[in-house]
């Protein structure tokens, strides 16, 4: 009896090593004592796709996604002079031109470069009210004049209609004293609140907010397609994962969510 008790527990040891040695090793986490945390700073016109994607990214990278900010910003409050002044951030996304701007200041690592979605501007109302005729680049401007106040972001899409598309309708003068920048908000919330009759921005940033109607895009004529990109900051801690990342937002695994947002590939 003693001997078959002692070949029993042989085995039983024998089969506890076997499954020691096959059952799946999990994921070594990041960082020390836990998961790493993945700071991105992004603009608010990949804000939605970023905020969607991340939660799956979570998953199978065992990385906790934080977003510092998700507006370009002005001022202090700006991604360049966050990264300027040395705030964590690992991935950086806002419009390509900036990307480069950054990349020639240090900021972010230039062979990390990604672009990841083209955005068209789109015209919105507050909800209910009524919606003007921009189908063409004549209504748009008749559009323009007639409106009490007009939002415009305070960044690319903004700049282009002050110093491009006003004085090239030749409405600059009349279109001055009406116009209201969004500052660090996004131009449907000034429209949803009543600070302004008609707003300007990329479609991508306009779809998420309540409170107002989306008119349509801009006409072919006057539309401003905008790349989006994505890179590492120069400063990031962990810039593998950071580049891992970016390269999900830029996967066709990706592109439903980011196609769900307004953006183009």
């Amino acid at each position: 009896m003693a001997v078959r008790a002692s070949r029993a527990i042989t085995l039983f040891v024998a089969c506890l090593l076997l499954q020691a040695q096959t059952r799946p090793v999990p994921p070594k986490p990041l960082g020390e004592g836990g998961v790493a945390e993945l700071v991105v700073m992004t603009s608010g016109t990949f804000t939605a796709a970023h905020l969607e994607l991340a939660p799956e990214f979570e998953r199978s990278a065992m990385t906790k996604v934080s977003t510092a900010t998700t507006s370009m910003g002005v001022g202090a409050d700006s991604i360049p002079s966050r990264l300027k002044r040395g705030d964590a951030a690992d991935v950086v996304i806002v419009n390509a031109d900036a990307l480069d701007a950054l990349i020639a200041d240090g900021l972010v690592l230039a062979n990390s470069r990604t672009d990841l979605a083209r955005s068209r501007m789109g015209v919105a109302v507050r909800a209910g009210a009524r919606k003007p005729d921009i189908s063409s680049v004549d209504a748009l401007k008749r559009a323009l004049l007639d409106a009490k106040s007009v939002a415009l972001s305070s960044s690319v899409s903004g700049d282009y209609f002050t110093k491009e598309l006003f004085p090239q309708l030749g409405i600059a003068e009349q279109m001055a004293a009406k116009t209201r920048r969004s500052g660090n908000e996004r131009v449907g919330a000034l429209i949803a609140r009543g600070d302004a009759e008609m707003g300007v921005q990329q479609m991508s940033e306009l779809l998420p907010v309540k409170g107002i109607d989306i008119v349509g895009p801009l006409p072919p004529e006057v539309q401003r397609v905008t790349v989006f990109a994505a890179g590492v900051a120069a400063s990031s801690k962990h810039p593998d994962t950071a580049r891992a990342y970016i390269r999900y937002l830029a996967s066709t695994a990706a592109s439903p969510a980011v196609a769900r947002t307004g953006l183009e590939r």
